[in-house]
């Protein structure tokens, strides 16, 4: 009973020991926390799609008033989006799905036996010569594995144009946030879009952009309570006992 007590108390001695250092490391990692900036990522998502479009040949003649990216040169233009801040709507339809199996089968088996029948032409030799070794071996091998991983989203975002590149491409960015019962989500949709991929009532499927980025993160209660803990947290729980 004593010895209990004295591991018991040796193992709160060492809890609020690791407590008291996990505050304050916690305390200094908020002071020099880093945050992303939204803008810092979009300019470097714009620049990394400008270096991978080489500009296209400019047919202005020197003297000449004629524009090809004028606002007057396309007649039949219509509400689609085709400028920076113009809206778009993009129709996330992401499924994802991997499946693999394999079986392995293997088998080998040996079998040898020796003996001594004759020695020196004349001596007959014994019983227990004729039979010096009698071995007998198998092995058999049998495996099977699969997996199989699948991921489906379907939503609509409504976005905008964030950049034009060289070639006429759109960039397209769109992001929602919604917040119920102490728990936010967040969904981020970004990719190049090619104006002719837009419908008429001016949407586009996700299926269509290249260089598409979708992330979705959650932070709240339902986030919270799924979250592995970290080393630190295991660390006092297993000095805690529980």
């Amino acid at each position: 009973m004593r010895t209990s007590l004295i591991i018991r108390g040796v193992r709160l001695a060492a809890a609020m020991l690791v407590l008291s250092s996990f505050v304050s490391t916690a305390s200094v990692m908020s002071k020099i926390k880093v945050t992303k900036d939204p803008q810092k990522t979009r300019a470097d998502y714009v620049s990394r799609m400008q270096q991978q479009t080489s500009p296209p040949a400019t047919d202005a003649t020197l003297g000449s008033l004629w524009v090809s990216g004028g606002a007057l040169t396309n007649i039949q233009s219509d509400y689609k989006a085709s400028r920076i801040n113009d809206l778009v709507t993009i129709v996330v339809v992401q499924r994802t799905t991997a499946q693999a199996t394999g079986n392995v089968g293997s088998q080998r088996d040996f079998n040898t036996s020796s003996g001594i029948s004759g020695l020196a032409g004349y001596i007959k030799p014994t019983s227990a010569l004729s039979n010096l070794l009698t071995a007998q071996s198998s092995t058999k091998l049998k495996g099977t594995g699969s997996t199989d991983a699948s991921t489906t989203m379907n939503t609509n975002l409504a976005g905008q144009v964030i950049a034009v590149l060289p070639n006429g491409n759109l960039v397209v960015e769109a992001e929602r946030m919604v917040a119920i019962n102490n728990q936010k989500e967040t969904m981020l949709v970004r990719g190049v879009l090619r104006p002719g991929d837009i419908k008429p009532d001016n949407s586009a499927l996700s299926t269509v952009l290249s260089n598409l980025e979708v992330e979705l993160k959650g932070k709240g209660v339902v986030s919270d309570a799924t979250r592995p803990p970290n080393p630190l947290i295991r660390a006092l729980l297993w000095f805690i006992g529980f």
